[in-house]
């Protein structure tokens, strides 16, 4: 028998809700998007504001659009705009500020193509409108944060991606998706599973899982027995299926659709929902058990686009997925200086795909084979000690609605000297990163939302890096089981330390350091020599990996400025080819290293 297909939603936003998008709360979303903008593409050497006496200026290509604000620079060309100062005029009168219009005016200097300008401008209308919901009911004090739980503080975060302008695309989801789905919204969901032929599919599965324990640990037998007699009922064998998550959305929009005579033949067969609820995590397509949290997070293909791709999964990648992760938990586990460091990762231990649909017989890659496939990643709880929290690290940047930061009540409460705490969250997260680097040529996607914290007494004291299948790369010639040799890249020497360089210095402590510098905590400058402090002790450490950073030269005076918004505005579709990474970067110049002795000195 079928379980029960109505979803079950939160308190906090009813089904064809749009009480949000209200033209106070438009206002407001509009400034904070339009100062993001001129900050990120000025970052990115897009625009060149020009001084104006005490102020800043932009001026639109064609002359009709003027823009005028207050704003301070940090190290990294990071713009921090007041933005009480905005304003802009157009032919000489005062108009509102908003960011389509700003787009549109800007168009010929940011080098989007013109048949790609109407997508980016729903994308930035899309992350308006997640902006207006949060702004309405973001009730929560940074204060009030320092001592919320994990998932309470995942729903909290506001800004999405600190450099992306267009973060919250979500292009395919409606009115009523996103109340069912955004992660900002905190409702709990029921995932859709199917029955998957067994000769269509396949299931890896990671050290110590098989398939049997996979299902029962996840489901439990009364789920299972409920599947079985579902199968039974069409005259079909459990033996011949695999059982695979689906995101409630994706059923209703793609696979009863798009996979129709799948459906028919009964290669795939919908069995309804399982019992247990699930949260969206910031990256939308991935859910937390609030049933039983110490269950595996779930992480399902979603044929949405959002921050320039289609968030599908491939069912060849799911394969090796599970081996991969295996292999880097154990190099892992094996190193002292990580272990020292209490460094973890949260392996994606299973992982399942269904390639029986004509999409797979193409001959070439498509987006249509990446839509019917799942995974299960651990769920850290398990790995907690006793007085320890968790906290994704995308909360240090955050800013609650009055601009109160969330890290300096962090430190605050903490009670440690701002130095000091620092000095603690770099040895657990800057210290590690630098070390894979250095022993393995080993590169993570270290933004915010891919780390989760462990706090003790509001101190970062040690991190689990997730997103590993996907995200993990080789760039020498470390040997590999050949399962995994996927994760090898080839990436140009002079590129390597950007794995440190761009992800973390530009992508995640330009921000963190302009924070704690405009909100009196630590100046940029102390900031900046604890980093350089950071690599220096591990070298001192390591002098065995004295040609590891030789060859990375991390605190050299300039590194390549490699720039995000770039890749999206020339391809909001598709920013990057996933199997050469490397070769689809774009690069403005070069900035100068804050961590260098000479710029930490001056």
């Amino acid at each position: 028998m079928l379980t029960s297909f109505c979803l079950e939603q939160g308190p906090r936003m009813r089904s064809h809700d749009v009480t949000h998008l209200q033209p106070d709360l438009l206002a407001t979303a509009q400034i904070s998007l339009v100062c993001k903008a001129i900050a990120e593409f000025s970052h990115e050497r897009l625009l060149a504001p020009v001084a104006d006496g005490h102020a800043w200026e932009l001026v639109s290509p064609d002359g009709s659009a003027r823009y005028t604000f207050t704003a301070r620079r940090h190290q990294l060309e990071h713009w921090v705009l007041d933005r009480d100062s905005l304003e802009r005029t157009v032919d000489d009168t005062q108009r509102p500020v908003d960011v389509q219009q700003f787009l549109v005016e800007f168009a010929p200097l940011l080098g989007i193509p013109e048949a790609l300008l109407p997508t980016y401008l729903e994308e930035l209308a899309s992350t308006l409108a997640s902006s207006m919901w949060k702004l309405g009911n973001s009730t929560a004090s940074a204060d009030d944060l320092v001592h919320a739980d994990y998932q309470a503080l995942e729903a909290a975060m506001t800004e999405g991606h600190p450099a992306f302008v267009a973060n919250n695309g979500r292009i395919g989801y409606g009115g009523d998706d996103f109340a069912a789905y955004a992660p900002e919204t905190g409702n709990e969901l029921r995932l859709l599973w199917v029955a998957v032929r067994r000769d269509k599919a396949g299931l890896s599965v990671g050290s110590g899982l098989t398939e049997e324990s996979l299902y029962r640990d996840e489901l439990g037998a009364e789920t299972l027995a409920g599947f079985e007699g579902t199968l039974a009922d069409l005259g079909l064998d459990a033996h011949d299926y695999l059982y695979l998550p689906l995101h409630p959305w994706q059923w209703v929009n793609r696979v009863a659709i798009t996979f129709a005579p799948d459906v028919a033949r009964r290669d795939i067969v919908l069995l309804g929902e399982a019992p247990d609820t699930f949260r969206a995590q910031q990256s939308i397509r991935t859910f937390f058990n609030t049933s039983n949290p110490q269950r595996h997070y779930v992480k399902t293909a979603l044929a949405i686009q959002n921050m320039g791709f289609l968030r599908g999964l491939s069912p060849k990648y799911m394969r090796v997925t599970p081996a991969i992760n295996d292999w880097v938990h154990d190099l892992v586990a094996a190193d002292d200086e990580l272990r020292a460091r209490g460094f973890g990762v949260l392996r994606e231990c299973a992982a399942i795909g269904y390639t029986g649909d004509a999409f797979h017989h193409l001959g070439f890659t498509s987006p249509y084979q990446k839509m019917i496939a799942a995974l299960w990643r651990e769920s850290p709880l398990p790995q907690l000690r006793t007085g320890e929290r968790l906290a994704t690290m995308a909360s240090l940047l955050h800013r609650d609605a009055k601009g109160s930061s969330l890290a300096a009540a962090m430190i605050a409460e903490s009670g440690v000297a701002p130095a000091q705490w620092l000095r603690t969250y770099l040895d657990a997260y800057l210290r590690p990163l630098v070390h894979c680097l250095l022993r393995y040529d080993l590169a993570f996607m270290p933004h915010g939302e891919n780390l989760v914290m462990v706090i003790e007494e509001h101190v970062p004291v040690r991190m689990f890096m997730k997103d590993i299948g996907e995200e993990v790369a080789v760039m020498g010639g470390l040997p590999l089981p050949e399962e995994v040799e996927r994760i090898r890249a080839a990436v140009p020497a002079d590129e390597q330390s950007l794995a440190i360089h761009t992800d973390v210095f530009d992508g995640f402590f330009r921000h963190l350091a302009a924070i704690l510098d405009e909100d009196g905590v630590l100046p940029a400058a102390d900031f900046w020599s604890e980093v350089r402090a950071c690599i220096e002790r591990h070298l001192a450490d390591h002098p065995e990996l004295a040609d590891g950073a030789a060859k990375h030269d991390l605190l050299r005076p300039t590194f390549r400025h490699s720039c995000l918004n770039r890749l999206q505005l020339r391809n909001t579709l598709q920013m990057v080819d996933l199997t050469d990474q490397a070769g689809s970067l774009l690069f403005a110049g070069e900035l100068a290293n804050p961590a260098a002795p000479a710029t930490v000195a001056e």
